[in-house]
C-alpha cells in the first residue's frame, strides 16, 4: 500500500514549515492543500511559500488556475489525487500541506456530486442574498446543515445557495451526502498530522503575518491584478485577506482599521478550522508550531514509527 503524509490544521500554525522539513528529510514532495493558492497571481495574501525558499523541494498544485476560472473540490480531488500518484511514482514521498478542510475532505473521504442546478431555485435563493445579504442563507444553513455552515463562510453566497438547494432538492443535508462517498486515492495509508496553538500565540502570529503582507506588497499586488483586467468580483478576491484589502483600497475603511480586520477574521477562520479538522477521523494531534524543533522531533517519532512498522527504510538513509 502507497503511503501519503499529510499536515494539516488552523491557519498560522507553521505547517508550510515542518511540511519543507519533513520534505528534505524523507525526499518527498509537497501537495498543496489550499483553496487559495491554486490562482496564479494571489501570492502575498494566499502565503506561498516563494520559489526561491522552497530549497529545491518541488510543490504540486500552486498556481494551476487563472482567478477568472472555477476550480472546485471535486477538482481538486482528481488533481491531487494525480499528482501524489506521480510523486510515489517517482520514488518519492507525497506530503499534503494546507489547511483547507473541505478540500482535504474531498481528497481523502470523497465528495458528493448532488443533484443537478435548479434554477428557480437557485433564483430565489439569490433574491434572498440580494435583498437580505448572504448571511440570512448562512443562518438558515445553520438550522439544517451546521456541518456545511460551518465550513462555509457567512459571505461565501455561491456555496451558501449550493448547500441550501441540496438540501432543498434532496431533504437531506450535504453532510449526510459525504458519509456515503468514496475517497479518490483508496489504495494509500494516510498519515495525517495536525498542527494547533493556543489562541494567543494565534492571534499574535496573525498579526505578525499580515503586518508582513502589507509590508511585502499586498497592495500593489491587488493593484497590478485589477490593472491586468482581473475582475473585482473574481473568486479569489472574495477570500481572507483579499477582500478586506480590497474594501480599503475602494475606500470602505483605512489601512489600520483594514488591518485590524484582516487579523480578527483569520482568527475566526483558524477557529473554524480547528473545529472542522477535529471531526475529521484518523488525525495525530500536535501542540506547537511547525517550525519548532520539538514539534518536528515529535511528529518524527511519529513516522519513524510507522515507517519501521511498515519495514521502510529510517530517515537518514532517504535524506536528501
Amino acid at each position: 500500500m502507497p503511503f501519503l503524509l499529510a499536515i494539516v490544521g488552523p491557519t498560522a500554525t507553521g505547517k508550510s514549515a515542518l511540511g519543507l522539513a519533513l520534505a528534505e528529510r524523507y525526499d518527498g514532495e509537497i501537495v498543496s492543500c489550499d483553496s487559495a493558492a491554486v490562482y496564479r497571481g494571489f501570492d502575498i495574501g494566499t502565503d506561498k511559500v516563494p520559489a526561491a525558499l522552497r530549497r529545491g523541494v518541488p510543490h504540486h498544485l500552486i498556481d494551476v488556475v487563472d482567478p477568472t476560472e472555477e476550480y472546485s473540490a471535486a477538482r481538486y480531488a482528481q488533481d491531487a489525487a494525480a499528482a501524489i500518484r506521480d510523486v510515489t511514482g517517482r520514488g518519492r514521498l507525497p506530503i499534503l500541506v494546507g489547511g483547507t478542510g473541505f478540500y482535504y475532505r474531498a481528497l481523502t473521504r470523497g465528495l458528493f456530486s448532488g443533484p443537478g442546478a435548479n434554477p428557480r431555485l437557485r433564483a430565489r435563493l439569490r433574491r434572498i442574498v440580494t435583498g437580505r445579504g448572504p448571511g440570512r442563507l448562512h443562518r438558515l444553513l445553520q438550522r439544517v446543515d451546521p456541518a456545511s455552515a460551518l465550513r462555509i463562510q457567512p459571505r461565501d453566497a455561491r456555496r451558501l445557495i449550493r448547500a441550501l438547494e441540496v438540501y432543498l432538492e434532496t431533504g437531506r443535508p450535504l453532510t449526510l451526502h459525504f458519509e456515503r462517498t468514496v475517497s479518490s486515492i483508496p489504495d494509500y495509508e494516510v498519515l495525517t498530522m495536525a498542527l494547533r496553538l493556543p489562541g494567543t500565540d494565534t492571534a499574535m502570529r496573525v498579526a505578525k503575518r499580515v503586518d508582513e503582507q502589507f509590508a511585502s506588497g499586498l497592495l500593489d499586488e491587488i493593484r497590478d491584478l485589477v490593472a491586468r483586467g482581473v475582475p473585482e468580483d473574481a473568486r479569489p478576491f472574495g477570500g481572507l485577506v483579499y477582500r478586506q484589502a480590497l474594501e480599503h483600497l475602494r475606500g470602505v475603511r483605512d489601512e489600520r482599521a483594514t488591518r485590524e480586520l484582516i487579523v480578527r477574521e483569520n482568527r475566526r477562520y483558524a477557529r473554524r478550522q480547528l473545529i472542522w479538522f477535529r471531526k475529521e477521523p484518523n488525525l495525530r494531534w500536535f501542540d506547537g508550531a511547525g517550525e519548532r524543533p520539538e514539534t518536528l522531533a515529535a511528529v518524527e517519532r511519529v513516522i519513524r514509527a510507522r515507517l519501521s512498522a511498515r519495514g521502510l527504510p529510517a530517515p537518514e538513509e532517504t535524506a536528501r
